[in-house]
């Protein structure tokens, strides 16, 4: 495996050490540094250093005594310490990878503790990766707190044959160890899976975090990685991300201990580096003349730092020609442009009997491409609500979005008067299409909608956490939740999304847009929305798939409540199971049931502090070591009558659309055997 970049928007000398890293690799086989493994790579703030002689390097050097005495006896593969007082504290700590051996784990804290210091000189901050360790020192304190802002991409150099198929399992084996990972089952939050890919080939990954960190930052950090393996991995044969709070990697081939009983190194047929022999060129003296290691070393360095020259070049280049052109991204992607007459062979002139959907903003059609691919064509109405600036806001968005549960953006067409999306076809309609219909949706088992559920959070999760932008969706709801031919759920709409700052949590609007019954209060009412407004849709989202019922009309019926305060009431005297779909009451999990109805209710609080966030709900969906919070009563929908007095006519009427039909299901066919 080779580096494959670096990510690191905190460090000023991220680019110089792109520029280097190759050139480290290639003489580290003939550098004399002391120790049994060569390390990764290595992380040196080039913005804080230390005097020498000074207060600060004295604590270092205690600092990283420390860490190396206390790997031994074996500190359960992690330990952290701070040494000195302000405004010299020095804050450090070493994390052995799970598996490997008590004298593995010495030995590679003692090799980091030595070489630290010649890697990053008179640095205050600094991270050095080795294979089975990784030891980190900072002049803050590192202690229990998230850290994945800056990533190192590592990759395979051989792509893997079935990218689609392998890239679904690679994903599923990831969910499963960052859950296992995070869910405090092992005190190392540490997970490895293994999976079968064909009959030759078998899938490794691995996942760990410091043991420090809170389950959900565990989580939320091994997600955050994992969403960035395919910036550097797609398609290849093994990979790895590297933050300073996590990691996770994969690999066709065992690169950890598959059983403590069976000692040896793992099989490597695609090395992580080049060959090391650490015993160092003067040993050789007797066999390899000074004057043949020249001859062979300075070529190779010469050609290298030329190539790592041009490389660091072309990155700038293409830095800038990004920046240059971050002021129209419309016009960026004109790859993703369609002609309007090919939108209107797709869809034959927009025909009714190609409609599959209408909503507030237009209609949806099914089309064919001329190569043959299915395609869902959204045509904006000219008298919608979404003109040019909301046209280009879901355009922007989208085309950036690469999620399994988000649906996916293939063009758009913008002529005229004409504003068209064209997207992936997702056959099955969407969730509203089965959820509120008596007899459909009987094709929506238990484990069905469990799986949808699941979907939908962990698609939340990417927009708010873990994708390169924080979106906020604002219209969340059944009709917006796309079902493919497997019934795994993709969040669609983008039209109403907002687009926050890294450091930005909340904003204001007087533009009240989205569907009653699935707005928050605080939105409603104030115009306050932040990702806390996404968890409740989710919430009332949730409800609804566990009850078959829709919220806006809940109170309509028999029970003369709305759907929140029915699931409350019930929950409060104990008879939540009530509010099951009667057509599962026969064949469901009754722990999943329960747990789904309880993380609904936390998510429709009134007070924003007491929800939950989306890597929480995943966390809790997906592991039943993690303790719930008793939720308090839900946001009161008293104040719908207000909210529609106050509402602008825009709102009003999308309000009224929303209601008459399921709008804008990009879908058309149903897969279900018992609607034959």
């Amino acid at each position: 495996m080779e580096p494959g970049g670096l990510r690191g928007s905190n460090i000023s000398g991220g680019r110089t050490n792109f520029v280097f890293v190759f050139v480290f690799l290639i003489f580290l086989p003939f550098l004399g540094l002391r120790g049994s493994a060569a390390p990764l790579y290595q992380i040196c703030s080039n913005t804080t250093t230390y005097a020498p002689n000074s207060t600060y390097q004295a604590n270092l050097n205690r600092l990283l005594s420390s860490l190396s005495s206390n790997s031994t006896p074996f500190n359960n593969g992690f330990y952290n310490t701070p040494v000195g007082r302000n405004p010299n504290t020095v804050y450090g700590l070493f994390l052995c990878r799970g598996d490997v051996t008590e004298d593995a784990c010495r030995s590679c804290v003692q090799t980091a503790t030595q070489e630290i210091l010649q890697l990053c000189p008179d640095r205050k901050v600094a991270t050095v990766w080795y294979d089975e360790c990784m030891l980190r020192y900072s002049n803050q304190s590192i202690f229990s707190t998230i850290s994945d802002s800056i990533l190192v991409y590592m990759s395979n150099t051989q792509n893997i044959s079935n990218p689609d198929q392998f890239n679904q399992l690679l994903a599923n084996k990831m969910d499963e160890i960052a859950t296992q990972a995070a869910s405090g089952g092992s005190s190392r939050k540490f997970a490895t899976a293994e999976a079968n890919f064909t009959t030759f080939q078998r899938l490794y990954t691995l996942a760990q975090c410091t043991p420090d960190l809170s389950n959900q930052d565990c989580y939320r950090c091994l997600r955050n990685v994992i969403n960035n393996l395919p910036s550097c991995c797609n398609s290849k044969q093994g990979g790895r991300v590297l933050a300073d709070s996590c990691n996770v990697r994969y690999e066709i081939y065992p690169f950890y201990q598959l059983a403590p009983a069976t000692p040896g190194p793992a099989p490597s047929p695609i090395p992580l580096s080049p060959p090391s022999n650490r015993t160092g060129i003067s040993e050789n003296r007797n066999t390899t003349s000074a004057g043949t290691i020249v001859a062979i070393v300075v070529p190779i360095a010469i050609a290298m730092l030329l190539l790592s020259t041009l490389c660091y070049f072309s990155l700038i280049r293409k830095k800038k020609k990004e920046t240059d052109n971050g002021g129209n991204e419309i016009k960026d992607m004109q790859s993703l442009q369609f002609n309007l007459s090919a939108v209107i062979a797709a869809t034959n002139n927009f025909s009714d009997d190609n409609k599959i959907g209408e909503g507030g903003f237009g209609c949806v059609y099914k089309g064919k491409l001329s190569n043959g691919q299915d395609i869902a064509v959204k045509r904006l109405s000219r008298s919608s609500g979404q003109g040019a600036v909301e046209f280009k806001n879901e355009v922007v968005l989208v085309a950036k979005l690469q999620h399994r549960n988000l649906v996916r953006l293939l063009g758009f067409c913008l002529e005229g008067e004409e504003k068209i999306l064209i997207y992936e076809f997702v056959p099955n309609k969407s969730l509203d299409y089965f959820l509120f219909d008596s007899d459909k949706r009987a094709c929506l088992d238990w484990p069905t909608r469990y799986k949808i559920i699941g979907g939908i959070a962990r698609g939340l999760l990417y927009l708010h956490e873990d994708s390169r932008l924080r979106i906020i969706h604002r219209d969340l709801k059944a009709s917006n939740i796309l079902l493919d031919s497997d019934m795994n759920s993709k969040i669609s709409d983008f039209g109403m999304a907002r687009i926050f700052g890294v450091d930005q949590s909340q904003a204001n609007t007087n533009r009240i847009v989205g569907t009653y019954g699935y707005m928050p209060p605080e939105y409603a009412m104030h115009g306050h929305f932040s990702v806390k407004s996404d968890v409740y849709s989710f919430g009332v989202l949730l409800l609804e798939i566990v009850t078959g019922k829709k919220n806006s009309s809940f109170n309509q019926s028999e029970f003369g409540e709305d759907l929140l305060h029915y699931a409350w009431r019930n929950w409060n005297e104990g008879t939540a199971l009530e509010l099951l779909d009667p057509i599962l009451t026969e064949h469901y999990s009754r722990d999943e049931v329960m747990r789904c109805i309880h993380i609904g209710l936390l998510c429709v609080q009134e007070d924003v502090a007491d929800r939950p966030t989306m890597a929480t709900v995943v966390l809790m969906l997906n592991s039943y070591s993690v303790t719930l919070e008793l939720p308090l009563r839900p946001a009161s929908f008293g104040h719908s009558k207000m909210v529609s007095s106050m509402a602008t006519s825009e709102t009003e009427r999308q309000a009224t659309d929303s209601d008459k039909s399921t709008s804008q299901n990009i879908g058309l066919s149903m897969r279900c055997q018992l609607l034959n």
